[in-house]
Protein backbone atom coordinates (compact mmCIF):
# COMPACT_ATOMS: atom_id res chain seq x y z
CA UNK A 1 0.00 0.00 0.00
CA UNK A 2 1.62 3.20 -1.16
CA UNK A 3 1.61 6.48 0.68
CA UNK A 4 -0.39 9.30 -0.84
CA UNK A 5 0.36 13.01 -0.78
CA UNK A 6 -2.26 15.65 -0.15
CA UNK A 7 -2.60 18.19 -2.98
CA UNK A 8 -3.05 21.83 -2.08
CA UNK A 9 -6.41 22.64 -0.53
CA UNK A 10 -7.06 25.22 -3.25
CA UNK A 11 -7.19 22.41 -5.81
CA UNK A 12 -9.97 20.61 -3.94
CA UNK A 13 -12.96 22.61 -5.08
CA UNK A 14 -15.33 19.70 -5.67
CA UNK A 15 -18.23 19.70 -3.27
CA UNK A 16 -20.21 16.69 -2.15
CA UNK A 17 -23.13 17.87 -4.29
CA UNK A 18 -20.89 17.79 -7.36
CA UNK A 19 -19.66 14.30 -6.40
CA UNK A 20 -23.21 13.05 -6.08
CA UNK A 21 -24.09 14.36 -9.51
CA UNK A 22 -21.05 12.58 -10.92
CA UNK A 23 -21.98 9.36 -9.17
CA UNK A 24 -25.47 9.57 -10.61
CA UNK A 25 -23.85 9.83 -14.04
CA UNK A 26 -21.70 6.77 -13.33
CA UNK A 27 -18.45 8.51 -12.45
CA UNK A 28 -17.42 9.09 -8.84
CA UNK A 29 -14.91 11.78 -8.13
CA UNK A 30 -14.78 11.91 -4.32
CA UNK A 31 -16.45 10.62 -1.17
CA UNK A 32 -19.20 11.82 1.12
CA UNK A 33 -17.73 14.48 3.37
CA UNK A 34 -15.81 16.38 0.73
CA UNK A 35 -12.51 15.55 -0.90
CA UNK A 36 -10.34 16.58 2.00
CA UNK A 37 -11.51 13.65 4.06
CA UNK A 38 -10.31 11.20 1.43
CA UNK A 39 -6.78 12.58 1.20
CA UNK A 40 -3.98 12.17 3.70
CA UNK A 41 -0.75 13.94 4.53
CA UNK A 42 -2.00 17.37 5.65
CA UNK A 43 -1.10 18.89 8.97
CA UNK A 44 -3.54 17.80 11.66
CA UNK A 45 -4.99 21.27 12.21
CA UNK A 46 -5.72 21.86 8.53
CA UNK A 47 -7.21 18.38 8.15
CA UNK A 48 -9.49 18.80 11.15
CA UNK A 49 -10.71 22.20 10.03
CA UNK A 50 -11.47 21.01 6.52
CA UNK A 51 -13.17 17.89 7.85
CA UNK A 52 -15.46 19.92 10.07
CA UNK A 53 -16.53 22.17 7.21
CA UNK A 54 -17.07 19.27 4.84
CA UNK A 55 -19.02 17.20 7.35
CA UNK A 56 -21.46 20.02 8.03
CA UNK A 57 -21.92 20.60 4.30
CA UNK A 58 -22.77 16.93 3.81
CA UNK A 59 -25.79 17.06 6.09
CA UNK A 60 -27.86 19.31 3.80
CA UNK A 61 -27.71 16.98 0.79
CA UNK A 62 -31.19 15.79 -0.27
CA UNK A 63 -31.83 12.11 0.21
CA UNK A 64 -31.88 9.95 -2.89
CA UNK A 65 -29.18 11.93 -4.72
CA UNK A 66 -27.03 8.78 -4.95
CA UNK A 67 -28.69 6.05 -7.04
CA UNK A 68 -29.77 3.32 -4.65
CA UNK A 69 -28.19 -0.11 -4.84
CA UNK A 70 -30.62 -2.85 -5.75
CA UNK A 71 -30.43 -4.64 -2.40
CA UNK A 72 -29.78 -8.16 -3.68
CA UNK A 73 -26.08 -8.02 -2.74
CA UNK A 74 -24.81 -6.91 0.66
CA UNK A 75 -21.62 -5.01 -0.16
CA UNK A 76 -18.53 -4.48 1.95
CA UNK A 77 -14.90 -3.46 1.51
CA UNK A 78 -11.77 -4.74 3.26
CA UNK A 79 -10.27 -1.97 5.37
CA UNK A 80 -6.63 -2.80 4.61
CA UNK A 81 -7.06 -2.21 0.87
CA UNK A 82 -8.00 1.43 1.56
CA UNK A 83 -5.50 1.98 4.37
CA UNK A 84 -4.54 5.40 2.98
CA UNK A 85 -7.81 6.50 4.61
CA UNK A 86 -8.50 6.55 8.31
CA UNK A 87 -11.34 4.35 9.50
CA UNK A 88 -13.48 7.46 9.88
CA UNK A 89 -12.72 8.56 6.32
CA UNK A 90 -13.42 5.06 5.02
CA UNK A 91 -16.78 5.05 6.83
CA UNK A 92 -17.65 8.32 5.11
CA UNK A 93 -16.63 6.95 1.72
CA UNK A 94 -18.64 3.78 2.22
CA UNK A 95 -21.71 5.80 3.16
CA UNK A 96 -21.27 8.01 0.10
CA UNK A 97 -21.28 4.97 -2.18
CA UNK A 98 -24.53 3.67 -0.73
CA UNK A 99 -23.48 0.62 1.28
CA UNK A 100 -22.77 0.15 4.98
CA UNK A 101 -20.18 -2.46 5.89
CA UNK A 102 -16.39 -2.73 6.27
CA UNK A 103 -14.40 -5.96 6.55
CA UNK A 104 -11.46 -6.79 8.81
CA UNK A 105 -11.87 -4.22 11.54
CA UNK A 106 -10.78 -4.87 15.12
CA UNK A 107 -12.34 -3.79 18.43
CA UNK A 108 -10.51 -0.46 18.76
CA UNK A 109 -12.23 0.87 15.63
CA UNK A 110 -15.72 -0.52 16.23
CA UNK A 111 -16.90 2.67 18.00
CA UNK A 112 -16.13 4.64 14.82
CA UNK A 113 -18.11 2.17 12.71
CA UNK A 114 -21.05 2.45 15.10
CA UNK A 115 -20.87 6.25 14.93
CA UNK A 116 -21.60 6.03 11.19
CA UNK A 117 -24.00 3.09 11.30
CA UNK A 118 -21.48 0.85 9.52
CA UNK A 119 -21.49 -2.91 10.14
CA UNK A 120 -18.26 -4.78 10.81
CA UNK A 121 -18.95 -7.51 8.28
CA UNK A 122 -15.86 -9.53 9.28
CA UNK A 123 -14.18 -8.98 12.63
CA UNK A 124 -10.52 -9.72 13.19
CA UNK A 125 -7.90 -9.45 15.89
CA UNK A 126 -8.18 -12.85 17.58
CA UNK A 127 -5.69 -14.54 15.24
CA UNK A 128 -2.00 -14.79 16.12
CA UNK A 129 -1.05 -14.20 12.50
CA UNK A 130 -1.72 -15.88 9.14
CA UNK A 131 0.78 -18.73 9.47
CA UNK A 132 0.30 -19.93 13.08
CA UNK A 133 -3.22 -21.31 12.91
CA UNK A 134 -5.71 -23.93 14.01
CA UNK A 135 -4.15 -26.85 12.14
CA UNK A 136 -1.11 -26.87 14.42
CA UNK A 137 -1.71 -27.97 18.06
CA UNK A 138 1.38 -26.01 19.09
CA UNK A 139 -0.75 -22.87 18.87
CA UNK A 140 -4.03 -24.17 20.28
CA UNK A 141 -3.60 -22.92 23.84
CA UNK A 142 -2.91 -19.34 22.71
CA UNK A 143 -5.60 -19.41 20.02
CA UNK A 144 -8.24 -20.78 22.38
CA UNK A 145 -7.48 -18.04 24.91
CA UNK A 146 -7.60 -15.32 22.27
CA UNK A 147 -10.72 -16.56 20.50
CA UNK A 148 -12.68 -17.11 23.70
CA UNK A 149 -12.08 -13.49 24.64
CA UNK A 150 -12.79 -12.22 21.13
CA UNK A 151 -16.01 -14.20 20.67
CA UNK A 152 -17.45 -12.33 23.64
CA UNK A 153 -16.21 -8.99 22.28
CA UNK A 154 -17.81 -9.66 18.89
CA UNK A 155 -21.11 -10.78 20.41
CA UNK A 156 -21.24 -7.88 22.88
CA UNK A 157 -20.69 -5.44 20.00
CA UNK A 158 -23.61 -6.96 18.09
CA UNK A 159 -21.49 -8.42 15.29
CA UNK A 160 -21.53 -11.94 13.85
CA UNK A 161 -18.47 -12.94 11.81
CA UNK A 162 -14.98 -13.62 13.20
CA UNK A 163 -12.14 -14.63 10.91
CA UNK A 164 -9.75 -17.50 11.56
CA UNK A 165 -6.93 -19.23 9.67
CA UNK A 166 -5.60 -22.73 9.16
CA UNK A 167 -1.97 -21.65 9.31
CA UNK A 168 0.94 -23.25 7.46
CA UNK A 169 1.68 -26.95 7.02
CA UNK A 170 5.38 -26.99 7.98
CA UNK A 171 5.55 -30.54 6.64
CA UNK A 172 2.21 -31.69 8.10
CA UNK A 173 -0.04 -33.80 5.88
CA UNK A 174 -3.60 -32.67 5.17
CA UNK A 175 -5.35 -35.42 7.14
CA UNK A 176 -3.34 -34.73 10.28
CA UNK A 177 -3.99 -31.02 9.83
CA UNK A 178 -7.74 -31.60 9.62
CA UNK A 179 -7.70 -33.69 12.79
CA UNK A 180 -5.77 -31.02 14.68
CA UNK A 181 -8.11 -28.26 13.45
CA UNK A 182 -11.17 -30.21 14.58
CA UNK A 183 -9.61 -30.82 18.01
CA UNK A 184 -8.80 -27.14 18.49
CA UNK A 185 -11.89 -25.49 17.03
CA UNK A 186 -14.22 -27.87 18.86
CA UNK A 187 -13.10 -26.28 22.11
CA UNK A 188 -14.41 -22.83 21.15
CA UNK A 189 -17.38 -23.67 18.92
CA UNK A 190 -19.84 -24.21 21.80
CA UNK A 191 -19.15 -20.66 22.98
CA UNK A 192 -19.52 -19.31 19.44
CA UNK A 193 -22.84 -21.12 19.08
CA UNK A 194 -24.08 -19.82 22.41
CA UNK A 195 -23.08 -16.23 21.61
CA UNK A 196 -24.30 -16.25 17.99
CA UNK A 197 -20.83 -15.79 16.47
CA UNK A 198 -19.77 -17.50 13.23
CA UNK A 199 -16.13 -18.47 12.86
CA UNK A 200 -15.02 -18.08 9.24
CA UNK A 201 -11.83 -19.73 8.02
CA UNK A 202 -10.38 -17.95 5.02
CA UNK A 203 -9.21 -19.94 2.01
CA UNK A 204 -5.89 -18.66 0.60
CA UNK A 205 -3.84 -19.59 -2.42
CA UNK A 206 -0.49 -21.24 -1.64
CA UNK A 207 0.80 -20.76 -5.19
CA UNK A 208 1.39 -16.99 -5.25
CA UNK A 209 0.62 -15.19 -2.00
CA UNK A 210 0.68 -17.64 0.92
CA UNK A 211 3.17 -20.49 0.38
CA UNK A 212 2.56 -23.56 2.57
CA UNK A 213 -0.90 -22.41 3.74
CA UNK A 214 -3.04 -25.47 4.52
CA UNK A 215 -6.57 -24.27 3.70
CA UNK A 216 -5.65 -23.63 0.08
CA UNK A 217 -8.57 -25.41 -1.56
CA UNK A 218 -12.32 -25.46 -1.23
CA UNK A 219 -12.10 -29.23 -0.70
CA UNK A 220 -9.96 -28.88 2.43
CA UNK A 221 -12.27 -26.27 3.92
CA UNK A 222 -15.45 -28.16 3.07
CA UNK A 223 -14.11 -31.34 4.67
CA UNK A 224 -13.34 -29.36 7.83
CA UNK A 225 -16.89 -27.98 7.85
CA UNK A 226 -18.32 -31.50 7.49
CA UNK A 227 -16.28 -32.78 10.42
CA UNK A 228 -17.14 -29.88 12.71
CA UNK A 229 -20.89 -30.13 11.91
CA UNK A 230 -21.72 -26.63 13.10
CA UNK A 231 -23.57 -23.77 11.43
CA UNK A 232 -21.26 -21.50 13.38
CA UNK A 233 -18.20 -22.57 11.40
CA UNK A 234 -18.11 -21.47 7.76
CA UNK A 235 -15.59 -20.72 5.04
CA UNK A 236 -14.58 -17.31 3.84
CA UNK A 237 -14.51 -18.14 0.14
CA UNK A 238 -11.97 -15.79 -1.40
CA UNK A 239 -12.69 -15.78 -5.12
CA UNK A 240 -9.28 -14.39 -6.03
CA UNK A 241 -7.40 -17.07 -4.10
CA UNK A 242 -9.56 -19.95 -5.32
CA UNK A 243 -9.33 -18.84 -8.95
CA UNK A 244 -5.56 -19.16 -8.66
CA UNK A 245 -5.72 -22.57 -6.98
CA UNK A 246 -8.59 -24.34 -8.73
CA UNK A 247 -10.81 -22.12 -10.89
CA UNK A 248 -14.35 -23.38 -11.59
CA UNK A 249 -15.64 -20.62 -9.32
CA UNK A 250 -19.33 -20.59 -10.24
CA UNK A 251 -19.77 -24.37 -10.15
CA UNK A 252 -18.01 -24.50 -6.77
CA UNK A 253 -20.37 -21.84 -5.40
CA UNK A 254 -23.43 -23.59 -6.80
CA UNK A 255 -22.46 -26.98 -5.38
CA UNK A 256 -21.07 -25.92 -2.00
CA UNK A 257 -22.64 -22.58 -1.05
CA UNK A 258 -23.98 -23.99 2.21
CA UNK A 259 -20.41 -24.02 3.53
CA UNK A 260 -19.55 -20.47 2.43
CA UNK A 261 -20.39 -17.74 4.93
CA UNK A 262 -18.60 -14.81 3.32
CA UNK A 263 -17.01 -13.87 -0.01
CA UNK A 264 -14.00 -11.76 -1.00
CA UNK A 265 -13.25 -10.35 -4.45
CA UNK A 266 -10.15 -9.28 -6.37
CA UNK A 267 -8.95 -9.41 -9.94
CA UNK A 268 -6.83 -12.27 -11.25
CA UNK A 269 -3.96 -11.93 -11.93
CA UNK A 270 -2.55 -9.22 -9.71
CA UNK A 271 -5.24 -8.80 -7.03
CA UNK A 272 -6.31 -5.47 -8.50
CA UNK A 273 -9.56 -4.08 -9.95
CA UNK A 274 -12.32 -6.54 -10.91
CA UNK A 275 -12.94 -4.93 -14.30
CA UNK A 276 -12.10 -5.97 -17.86
CA UNK A 277 -8.37 -5.92 -17.10
CA UNK A 278 -8.51 -9.38 -15.47
CA UNK A 279 -9.82 -12.86 -16.24
CA UNK A 280 -12.85 -13.25 -13.94
CA UNK A 281 -16.32 -12.04 -14.91
CA UNK A 282 -17.70 -10.79 -11.61
CA UNK A 283 -21.26 -9.96 -12.71
CA UNK A 284 -21.83 -13.67 -13.41
CA UNK A 285 -20.15 -14.68 -10.15
CA UNK A 286 -22.25 -12.21 -8.15
CA UNK A 287 -25.41 -13.49 -9.84
CA UNK A 288 -24.47 -17.07 -9.00
CA UNK A 289 -24.04 -16.07 -5.34
CA UNK A 290 -27.41 -14.30 -5.28
CA UNK A 291 -29.19 -17.30 -6.83
CA UNK A 292 -28.04 -19.50 -3.94
CA UNK A 293 -30.05 -17.33 -1.54
CA UNK A 294 -26.92 -16.08 0.20
CA UNK A 295 -27.68 -13.36 2.78
CA UNK A 296 -24.15 -12.57 3.92
CA UNK A 297 -21.60 -10.11 2.57
CA UNK A 298 -19.62 -9.85 -0.66
CA UNK A 299 -16.56 -7.80 0.29
CA UNK A 300 -14.21 -6.05 -2.13
CA UNK A 301 -10.60 -6.96 -1.30
CA UNK A 302 -8.76 -5.78 -4.38
CA UNK A 303 -5.74 -3.46 -4.21
CA UNK A 304 -6.64 -0.32 -6.19
CA UNK A 305 -4.09 0.66 -8.82
CA UNK A 306 -4.67 4.43 -9.32
CA UNK A 307 -2.05 6.75 -7.88
CA UNK A 308 -4.55 9.38 -6.75
CA UNK A 309 -7.14 9.20 -3.95
CA UNK A 310 -9.82 10.16 -6.49
CA UNK A 311 -8.85 7.24 -8.68
CA UNK A 312 -8.98 4.82 -5.78
CA UNK A 313 -12.49 6.03 -4.93
CA UNK A 314 -13.50 5.47 -8.55
CA UNK A 315 -12.13 1.93 -8.43
CA UNK A 316 -14.29 1.09 -5.41
CA UNK A 317 -17.37 2.71 -6.92
CA UNK A 318 -16.85 0.72 -10.12
CA UNK A 319 -16.43 -2.54 -8.21
CA UNK A 320 -19.65 -2.02 -6.27
CA UNK A 321 -21.49 -1.27 -9.49
CA UNK A 322 -20.03 -4.38 -11.19
CA UNK A 323 -21.22 -6.64 -8.35
CA UNK A 324 -24.58 -4.97 -7.77
CA UNK A 325 -26.50 -7.46 -9.89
Amino acid sequence: MSELHHPQTADLGLTRRHMLKQLAAGSVALGVAGPSLLLTGCAATASQATATTAASAATDEPSGAVPALNGRVRHSVASWTYAHLSIEELCQLVKSLGFSAIDLVGPKDWPTLKKYGIDCSMCNGAEINLVDGWCNPQFHAELIKRYRAHIDLVADAGYTNLICFSGNARGMDRETALQHAVAGLSQILPQAEQRGVVLQMELFNSKVDHPDYLADSSGFGIELCKRLKSNHFKLLYDIYHMQIMEGDIIRTIQDNHQYFGHYHTAGVPGRHEIDETQELYYPAIAKAIVVTGFKGYLAQEFIPTPATPEGKVQSLADAIRICDV
